[in-house]
């Protein structure tokens, strides 16, 4: 896996100051996309165990709430490959920060059948708090919406939303900039 660029003090992607993470290669390839030379696979640096270790270097901070994973696709089947050891390491060394991932793929459509097929899959999910889903489109971009830039994304709280079957949106996407 590559990686596009590692924010360190990103305040865009999820609530409070977070450490971003860019990952590349997507094959959305949606209209307008703010991040399209993540696209390529093999845009940037390689993942490696140096780049976990920075990252969690920048995570052992008190005032860091979180982890957030973008795109490029963070779901693309060989961005989990690399996005896994990460999550799980996050966990064990940081479990009261929050790790949000951010995929143009559908949670209920997608990544949950997935997940029944797919154990990385599964694990990622099992290990994530929010997911902002659904591809972004051009014609439904509004600056006014919290952590997402169309009107078609959600936000999900991923933990509820797989002890009850269903999709639970997370209380926060009822919220607007003011």
């Amino acid at each position: 896996m590559y990686y596009a660029t590692i924010k360190k003090y990103d305040i865009a992607n999820g609530p409070g100051v977070r450490v971003s993470l860019f990952v590349s290669g997507c094959t959305h390839h949606c209209k307008n996309c703010f991040n399209s030379e993540a696209w390529d696979f093999k845009y940037g640096q390689e993942f490696t165990e140096d780049t976990i270790q920075e990252i969690l270097r920048a995570l052992d901070k008190e005032y860091i709430k979180g982890l957030s994973l973008l795109g490029g696709e963070p779901f693309e089947l060989i961005n989990q490959e690399g996005i896994l050891p990460l999550i799980m390491e996050v966990r064990k060394k940081f479990p009261n920060k929050s790790i949000w991932a951010y995929s143009g793929y559908l949670y209920d459509e997608y990544l949950l059948p997935l997940s029944k097929k797919n154990e990385t899959t599964r694990t990622i999910l099992e290990n994530i708090d929010v997911l902002v889903d659904g591809k972004f489109v051009e014609e439904l971009k509004n600056p006014r919406l919290l952590f997402r830039g169309s009107a078609n994304q959600r936000i999900i709280d991923v933990p509820a939303s797989l002890k009850s079957g269903e999709v639970v949106i997370h209380e926060k996407q009822l919220k607007e900039k003011l």
